[in-house]
């Protein structure tokens, strides 16, 4: 008899941002909460390092290779027409579900070349390692510190047939997803993230997971094998956030890996938690962590995303407006650069109640306002000579939100370069497998356009304004 259970999409918690359509809409206001959180002694480096992409000295897009930009410009294109989407979106689906062998990439050689050279490589690192080391290198040459990688292969929760109680096939899932992660883990660089996704361990990790139980013997076993060759090879995990079906015993299970690792390395996060800040309940999640952490003795590792589940998610969990996920985003990241606890994100101990304890950052989201907010707390923490303290990273997809990367890269146009000595940490999330185990992957992306097609509509414009430029440029028409 197998257990009833809830299918649970396998959504990546990367970097993601959506459209205010779904909200309550109201007019934006510069002197909305989101733009309140911002503290007021750094409007005028904010305002600096707010200059619009014209307003540029130089282009941010230079650095990119003619090749990305076409590539990118056509896909974006294509994502941010409300007309083209939807077929895209279908043709994703049945290849990534085929049934038949011409529509299968693991067996048609043309559509498997046609696929890999457009899609796949836009937005993944390669099919084995040498593959994914030259792109990794690629993308560090540009400029990037590095990459949070992750192994695309999945098992399909509440799709298999997989009896929770039968724990030959379940240790056979679980040790899949270990071989995986490892590999992923060995292909990595030092000072890289990797990616880990729970429920990619299989039906059994997942009952586990809705039942906020302890992970069993052998599912500890294997994560802390992973955990071990992290810390060994100096490179750093983080726990994709999935659905809240499973979304409390995932947080349970990596307060207590961070734990495990982050108290070898003092000061520093070796394991990481993702949150997400269209759920309302982020703020006193991340607060309960941050003293759990303080009371253990680690630091905690916090990556902050907007959501991946707006579509699936029970609504009453999310905030009623987008204004109000942005003023949260926001809120959170104040406080936490700034080590001090502030009206969104307050102290869940009585004897704490002003500073924050040890914490390592990553901002994870295409959110050109949110990136440029937190830039300017830090030039105005560098400009005062204070002692940051927080380990910082931003993050964007590989092959979207390239002009807000770049403008990081590049510092801000019209920042002051001078008051910070500080050079960003960004990163690409990239996923890596076969094109066939990609699909999946390359289909999530475009359904998570159907959120974000405004966003993804000021991505096309950058690219076809560095298009644009790179023409001028050819026929000496200057910039």
């Amino acid at each position: 008899m197998k257990a009833a259970r809830r299918p649970i999409r396998a959504l990546s918690g990367a970097p993601s941002s959506y459209s205010s359509a779904r909200y309550v809409s109201r007019t934006s206001n510069p002197k909305s909460s989101a733009a309140a959180s911002t503290p007021a002694s750094a409007s005028s480096l904010l305002q600096q390092a707010t200059l619009s992409p014209k307003e540029a000295s130089g282009s941010p897009l230079a650095k990119l290779p003619i090749s990305s930009v076409l590539r990118s410009l056509v896909i974006l294109s294509v994502s941010s027409s409300t007309l083209l989407l939807k077929p895209c979106i279908f043709a994703l689906s049945t290849l990534a579900h085929p049934k038949t062998p011409v529509l299968d990439v693991a067996k048609n050689p043309l559509l498997n070349a046609v696929v890999k050279h457009t899609l796949y490589k836009q937005f993944n690192a390669g099919e084995n390692k040498l593959e994914v080391q030259r792109s990794i290198q690629a993308i560090k040459q540009l400029g990037y510190r590095g990459v949070l990688l992750g192994y695309a292969r999945e098992v399909l929760v509440g799709e298999g047939n997989v009896d929770i109680r039968d724990e030959k096939a379940a240790q056979a899932e679980i040790q899949t997803w270990l071989d995986g992660t490892l590999q992923t883990v060995d292909m990595a660089q030092e000072g890289d993230f990797v990616a880990l996704k729970f429920t990619g361990m299989g039906t059994q990790v997942l009952h586990y997971l809705q039942q906020q139980a302890a992970p069993s013997e052998f599912m500890d076993n294997a994560i802390t094998k992973v955990c071990d060759l992290a810390i060994s090879r100096n490179v750093r995990l983080l726990v994709d956030a999935e659905e809240q079906a499973v979304q409390p015993g995932i947080e349970g299970w990596a307060l207590k890996y961070q734990k495990y690792c982050n108290a070898k390395t003092p000061g520093r996060a070796i394991f990481y938690n993702t949150y997400q800040g269209y759920l309302r309940s982020t703020p006193a999640t991340i607060a309960r962590h941050l003293e759990v952490a303080r009371q253990e003795g680690y630091t905690l590792g916090v990556k902050l995303v907007r959501g991946a589940y707006l579509k699936t998610e029970p609504r009453h969990l999310i905030w009623a407006e987008k204004e109000e996920t942005d003023a949260c985003y926001d809120g959170v990241v104040e406080a936490l650069l700034t080590r001090r606890y502030n009206s969104m994100l307050q102290s869940a101990s009585e004897e704490h109640k002003t500073e924050l304890p040890p914490v390592n950052v990553i901002i994870a989201t295409h959110n050109r306002d949110s990136v440029r907010k937190a830039h300017a707390i830090r030039l105005q923490q560098a400009a005062r000579a204070e002692s940051q303290g927080v380990d910082l990273s931003y993050a964007q997809l590989q092959g979207m939100a390239d002009e807000v990367s770049c403008e990081l890269l590049q510092g801000f146009p019209g920042a002051d370069s001078s008051s910070s000595q500080e050079s960003p940490n960004v990163y690409k999330l990239l996923t890596w497998g076969t094109v066939k185990e990609c699909m999946g992957f390359l289909m999530r992306r475009a359904v998570e356009n159907t959120e974000a097609v405004g966003r993804t509509k000021q991505s096309q414009e950058a690219m076809l304004g560095e298009l644009k430029r790179r023409v001028r440029q050819v026929f000496g028409l200057g910039n």
